[in-house]
């Protein structure tokens, strides 16, 4: 079968041209110029000729191929042996043989030939997306790896390479034999070479063998690629496939969780000293000399080679992170392949060193306070935070870190000749707001600036929606703050006693309100999105050992970095109170600073009420997600949770005797819902969170200005801790009485009662709540809570459950439409003279029986509505005096 370099169909669509690097018949021009040129071109070199498709053998018995070419309009003809070939060869047509199987002989009697053939999979896509027949200049059975570049390395056996090719091939994709920009993916058979490091380097996709064969199995799939995230990342060659680790200078608790990482990246490891390793991973801040002299198979290389593995999902060069003594001039030259820092960040480095002494022998304030302990660390709670009483002394002690994201300061502040208190509370307040922003920045440009960058190593690290949550508005609060800063310094370069930094805050305080709830609000969902991600991502996990370990981070987590925010407003309120006391009661930015301590106490307690709506709405999303059924309306933004109450149905409503129900009271209704008999399925909060299975059911979302009275049960023997509703719903003409029996031993129920009161005055706008409380006799509205508990009133529920079931069973008023369509047309079947079937016998039969047990009354069911109509008429007498 001869190659073209050049190649058509009669129709003058455009086909690729794949190359081997096996097939001598291919040049090296034809390797390169895979596409054809204008159609003019073709016809002039080849005469039209009408494209022919024959099906061999089981091809010419699949219906659907035969439905699909006459789809695209194509001949066909079928062959049942290869003899038949010659009589049906002819120069009028361009004949294309459909295979079943491309391993039997008839398909290798037609390639040797040079005859064009394809599988089956081809025709029936070209017949899904309307498209022509594609130009191949070798067999093709189908379209998995079209438009794909593949390159080997690795591999010394000759018959396993070109079986790997020519199954490529057979998919539609393309061979190079030297790895360049155009490749795609690189099929490994091991972890060294020089393709190797370049795919490391360019990003490209490092495949196993087992990729191809896999998707050759699948090749009869309709949509299948081979290409898809899913399938492809299930056959990436790991970064630590070959290798076999062991850790020196690590604690217990590092070793085995850097061992278990070892194991999930594909690699192995030893203890320290066998001679089978080829990595002894360094901690290069314990380890200053090696316990032994490794030899010269041995990798010796610090920890970030390792994360930085398993960051870029690929197996780092280790020549960059070669382990060496200390204060060796190679350590000096060691450049990490991970930095996040330009060509030119040496130079950027020694400025910043500069900039960094320069401001160290102006304060001895330290951007970190020591690390603290790990219960202390767990201790922190958010709830306190925003309290200028509980902010803890650590939240101004602030200092330098690099400035990254900030422009450079003025070369030193000047110090008058007498250094007021007035003015070192102000230098203070700079200093720390200084740190602040530059802490901000290494927030940003360290952690969410690589986090969001395009054409990752290894794909994305984390998902956007993952990267918003942990870092919500830090970019807008850092803007605030730089310009608060900028303002700042210029007032300290330019000190007067007469200057106002009350002014600097008061002009800022909208846009404080603006930026800081929403990440204030957020910061625990933002702490156990950190947390989940490190646990369930090892290429994040990677990512934050590398760069927490960088002095920019001041051997701090993102986490304890991220809290800052938290703090920072409840530090500047105390310095301004400091500095209002050091301010003289002429100087006019005495009251400005009581105006700018206020308005920062107005933007705390915004965050708070802001924080706490912010729960409760969180609160209404778990209730839908309780409730099975809970009306969509329930969630609105003025709406909050108030309080949840468990008790027990006294009466027939709103549902059964004895039946659990919770009350979920909010500000403006009062959700019911009872526990569900069944629970199946499962839910997804807001948030991605899986969820149990609904536990309840929704009865009734009730508005409180339905409620007339609130009955307050006395205790007797009979009855406890019983409560009533009298409510006048909409829809009905009389009062409906509900009664419960709380079971919640947590609540009082004069507190119950006293909260649902004031709640309902609130709603229907009256000031005297404890007017809408009604103490009542239980005997008056036949309220007791006897035998609730007993065998005969469990058993007395349960028949009353069966016989409801039942009835709705046997209901004509609840037969499914199609049942009843198809008894309608049995019937008249049968009347038409036309003799049922043994189904429509048996369909008949069954609504004969129904009907007869339409007309039996059941004692159960006539004896609920006179009970019904006994209660109304009691309730109407007893609740006439009420109202």
């Amino acid at each position: 079968m001869a190659d073209n370099s050049v190649l058509t169909s009669t129709t003058g669509r455009t086909s690729l041209a794949d190359s081997s690097v096996f097939d001598s018949k291919v040049t090296e021009t034809s390797k390169e110029d895979l596409f054809i040129g204008p159609t003019s071109y073709v016809e002039e070199e080849m005469p039209q000729v009408e494209t022919r498709v024959i099906l061999v053998q089981e091809a010419g018995k699949q219906e659907e191929l035969i439905k699909a070419l006459k789809e695209i309009k194509v001949p066909f003809v079928k062959m049942e042996s290869i003899e038949e070939f010659k009589s049906l060869d002819s120069p009028e047509f361009e004949n294309v043989f459909i295979v079943m199987d491309f391993e039997d002989s008839v398909f290798n009697e037609l390639y040797k030939t040079d005859c064009r053939v394809i599988g089956p999979p081809v025709v029936l896509n070209c017949a899904q997306k309307g498209e022509p027949l594609p130009f191949a200049c070798r067999p093709l059975y189908c379209a998995s790896m079209m438009n794909l570049v593949l390159c080997f390395t690795g591999f010394r056996k000759k018959e396993e390479l070109v079986r790997l090719v020519t199954l490529v091939h057979h998919m539609g994709g393309v061979i190079r034999k030297d790895f360049n920009s155009k490749v795609t993916h690189l099929v490994a058979n091991c972890t060294q070479g020089e393709k190797f490091r370049i795919a490391v380097s360019l990003g490209t996709p490092i495949m196993k063998p087992e990729w191809i064969y896999k998707a050759w199995e699948r090749r009869n799939e309709q949509d299948f690629c081979a290409s898809v995230d899913d399938f492809r990342n299930e056959f990436k060659v790991p970064p630590f496939q070959d290798c076999i680790l062991s850790f020196l200078g690590f604690s217990d608790e590092e070793k085995t969780n850097m061992e278990e990482m070892t194991e999930m990246q594909g690699g192995k490891h030893l203890p320290v000293g066998d001679e089978r390793c080829t990595h002894l991973i360094v901690e290069e801040s314990i380890v200053k000399e090696l316990p032994f002299e490794p030899s010269k198979k041995l990798y010796v290389v610090k920890q970030e080679w390792f994360w930085g593995s398993i960051q870029m999902d690929a197996r780092a060069g280790e020549t960059m992170y070669l382990y060496e003594k200390a204060n060796t001039p190679e350590l000096k030259k060691s450049v990490s392949l991970l930095s996040l820092n330009t060509p030119n960040s040496n130079r950027k480095r020694r400025r910043l060193k500069e900039t960094l002494a320069q401001l160290s022998r102006d304060t001895d304030i330290s951007p970190f306070p020591p690390r603290k302990r790990p219960s202390a660390e767990h201790s922190l709670s958010i709830g306190s935070l925003l309290d200028i009483s509980n902010t803890p002394e650590s939240s101004i002690n602030y200092g330098e870190t690099p400035k990254s994201c900030t422009k450079s300061s003025k070369n030193s502040t000047p110090v008058p000749s007498k250094q007021s208190a007035r003015w070192q509370v102000a230098k203070e307040l700079y200093q720390t707001e200084s740190n602040y922003v530059n802490i901000l920045a290494t927030i940003i440009q360290l952690f969410q600036v690589p986090l969001e960058e395009e054409g990752q190593r290894g794909g994305p690290i984390l998902a956007p929606e993952e990267i918003k949550t942990i870092f919500g508005s830090i970019p807008d609060i850092f803007d605030v703050h730089t310009k608060i800063k900028d303002d700042l310094e210029d007032l300290i370069v330019n000190w007067d006693e007469s200057k106002s930094i009350g002014d600097i805050f008061l002009k800022y305080s909208k846009d404080l309100v603006k930026t800081y709830p929403p990440f204030v609000n957020f910061f625990e969902m933002s702490k156990e999105t950190i947390i989940k991600c490190e646990k369930q991502k090892p290429r994040f996990h990677a990512f934050l050992k590398i760069n927490q370990a960088k002095p920019e981070c001041g051997r701090q987590s993102l986490v304890e970095l991220l809290i800052r925010p938290v703090q920072r407003l409840p530090s500047v309120a105390l310095l301004l109170n400091d500095l209002k006391k050091h301010t003289a009661e002429e100087n006019p930015d005495k009251s400005t600073l009581e105006k700018a301590i206020g308005s920062l106490k107005e933007v705390m307690t915004h965050i708070n009420e802001d924080k706490r709506k912010t729960e409760a709405q969180k609160q209404i999303f778990d209730v839908v997600y309780e409730v099975d059924g809970c009306p969509a309306n329930l969630l609105s933004s003025h709406r909050s949770l108030v309080q949840r109450v468990e008790t027990v149905s006294l009466g027939e409503h709103p549902c059964d005797r004895g039946e659990q129900v919770t009350l979920f009271l909010f500000n403006d209704c009062l959700e019911i819902a009872r526990k569900r008999h069944k629970v199946i399925g499962t839910f997804r909060s807001p948030h991605g969170q899986t969820r149990p299975p609904a536990s309840l059911k929704h009865i009734h979302l009730m508005p409180l200005s339905q409620i007339k009275k609130v009955l307050d049960i006395r205790e007797t023997e009979d009855c406890h801790n019983a409560f009533a509703l009298l409510v006048r719903p909409p829809t009905e003409q009389a009062n409906v009485l509900l009664s419960f029996q709380m079971t919640s031993e947590e609540l009082p129920k004069e507190s119950w009662l006293k909260m649902l009161c004031r709640h309902v005055a609130n709603t229907i706008c009256k000031a005297d709540a404890e007017n809408l409380i009604y103490t009542a006799d239980p005997e008056s509205f036949e309220v007791n809570t006897k035998d609730m508990d007993s065998t005969l009133s469990r058993a007395s529920r349960a028949i009353k459950k069966t016989s409801k079931k039942v009835t709705r069973a046997f209901s004509f008023s609840k037969t499914p439409k199609r049942a009843l369509r198809r008894a309608l047309m049995t019937s008249q079947g049968s009347v038409e003279g036309r003799s049922p079937s043994s189904n429509e016998k048996h369909v008949m039969s069954r609504l004969s029986s129904t009907s007869s047990l339409a007309g039996i009354p059941s004692p159960s069911l006539v004896s609920l509505p006179s009970f019904f109509e006994r209660r109304s008429h009691t309730l109407s007498r007893s609740t006439t005096h009420l109202i």
